[in-house]
């Protein structure tokens, strides 16, 4: 039951931010990279969408990893 708790925990910041990526794709797609422009850089709305749909597609993989990792070893 430790294994299951140390998972839920490495994971849980990674659905944040899955998370914070899917209601905020302008800003995590620009996190760190801010820098190399003068001004605001334009994101196509292409781009957005797909980087919703990555964090959507991310989270679901996550979370049936988690179940199948739970079934095998605990079940």
């Amino acid at each position: 039951m430790s294994d299951l708790m140390e998972l839920i925990l490495i994971f849980s910041p990674i659905y944040a931010i899955l998370i914070w990526t899917y209601f905020y794709p302008k800003e995590s797609m620009l996190l760190g990279g801010r820098w190399k422009y003068k001004e605001e850089p334009e994101i196509s709305e292409r781009a957005i969408k797909l980087t919703k749909i990555y964090s959507v597609i991310s989270i679901i993989i996550i979370t049936i990893s988690l179940i199948i990792f739970y079934n095998f070893y605990y079940k």
